[in-house]
């Protein structure tokens, strides 16, 4: 016999919901309802954030989301058609190859929503120019650690969904007979280095830079592999034409797609610290560089700098472990549903406002202990605040736009209507 007991607490600003199935009464997870506002920027430059509370995942959130971004000017579809999210200055065109890079390395809530996951897909191949070109989900669990103790899997029995037997290769699975959409785990090439296609190896494998950046300590490193349809991808350099022997720069667009959640070493996984699932920590290591060891220090942000920057980063915060110091790995009754999905062209202001505002309220809410290692606002050596903002010392030298000044930041807030 199974048993359900359902418990309400609301307050002025939230409202709690724990539920509790099973004969053992296990929570599955708790309910809290954020009170997020919209701020407009004081100070120039500014970057945009754009956020859709009070969205399922599997409903119109994904959709919304793009269309609230269309309306303050930042267009999904690159096209000469002028509409409503479509226009010359737009994102993705109709050949691109879309690398969506998902988190995988965890099960149940640590790992990117599915549901999220298929609308994007669904935004992507209905280009209103007609998509003819390829989609690409992947990632690197780095074939150690993760829920099963060897990496990560584009398959898990449990996922992040409404159905969690939904996975990433399920959601593939869906588009795959319509239009070029496949998966690629680099966990099956981290250790394999090789060169550049430019240097005649064809070989699928993790280019890595023998030079150690003397400011953060990484050895930059990226995946090169031949996709399923037949695709040659170069995470820097784009896609490899063997016929010409050039490489197609603008053609490659990334989509930065992470979870929001806590983690226990280096206090916030969400777009910066995702980069990690991008290059190869394994070979690194063995080069006495390891990766892991320069996220403290701004690595991420000099490998997003030096390789590839994404053209969106969508956060994805339906469900998030605002558990401080207990993630990345979230078991479905460590996480929180706040229901909000974020989006911005700036991985560090997203970063920064999605602690603040979604993490740390969701935890202070919580009555959470031990914030301060979510609070970005924290500077102290090895917190997140200082690490993020040692990141954005080096996008910014790359020549990209990014900030922690919430002076500098226009914020656009949005709720789903049912």
């Amino acid at each position: 016999m199974i048993l359900a007991i359902v418990v309400i607490v609301v307050t002025a600003s939230s409202a709690v919901l724990w539920s509790f199935s099973g004969t053992g009464g296990k929570p599955l997870g708790q309910v809290i309802r954020l009170t997020l506002e919209g701020r407009s920027a004081t100070a120039q430059p500014a970057s945009d954030i754009f956020v859709v509370n009070g969205t399922l995942g599997n409903d119109e959130g994904l959709k919304e989301l793009i269309n609230f971004m269309g309306e303050h000017e930042l267009l999904f579809y690159k096209s000469e058609m002028i509409g409503k999210n479509s226009g010359p200055n737009g994102l993705i065109t109709r050949d691109d190859v879309v690398l969506i890079k998902v988190n995988s390395q965890w099960d149940e809530r640590g790992g990117t929503n599915t549901d999220l996951l298929k609308a994007l897909i669904d935004a992507i191949v209905n280009h209103p120019d007609g998509f003819v070109g390829e989609i690409v989900v992947a990632d690197n669990g780095q074939a150690q650690f993760g829920s099963a103790g060897r990496g990560g899997s584009l398959n898990w029995t449990n996922n992040n969904a409404e159905n969690r037997s939904q996975s990433v290769q399920r959601v593939v699975n869906m588009f795959s007979g319509s239009h070029k959409v496949s998966t690629y785990l680099w966990d099956t090439i981290t250790e394999n280095r090789v060169v550049e296609y430019s240097e005649g190896n064809m070989n699928d494998g993790y280019v890595v830079n023998e030079t150690t950046n003397s400011v953060t300590g990484i050895k930059v490193s990226y995946p090169k592999f031949r996709t399923k349809i037949g695709t040659y991808i170069s995470f820097k350099e784009g896609i490899w034409n063997p016929a010409t022997q050039s490489y197609d720069s603008e053609r490659l667009k990334v989509i930065n797609f992470p979870v929001l959640k806590s983690h226990s070493g280096y206090g916030v996984t969400a777009c910066v610290k995702h980069y990690m699932g991008v290059i190869s920590d394994k070979l690194t290591r063995s080069l006495g560089a390891r990766t892991h060891n320069t996220v403290g220090n701004g690595g991420m942000g000099t490998e997003m700098a030096e390789t590839r920057m994404p053209v969106l980063n969508i956060l994805d915060a339906i469900w998030i472990n605002a558990i401080p110091g207990s993630g990345p790995g979230t078991p479905y009754e460590e996480a929180t549903r706040v229901n909000v999905v974020m989006a911005s062209t700036d991985p560090i202001a997203l970063d920064y406002w999605a602690a603040k505002h979604v993490l740390l309220q969701t935890a202070n809410l919580k009555r959470s202990t031990h914030t301060d290692s979510i609070n970005p606002d924290i500077q102290a050596q090895g917190s997140f605040g200082y690490w993020l903002r040692r990141s954005m010392e080096e996008i910014r030298k790359a020549g990209y736009y990014a900030t922690v000044d919430e002076r500098h930041m226009n914020v656009y807030v949005t709720h789903l209507s049912r």
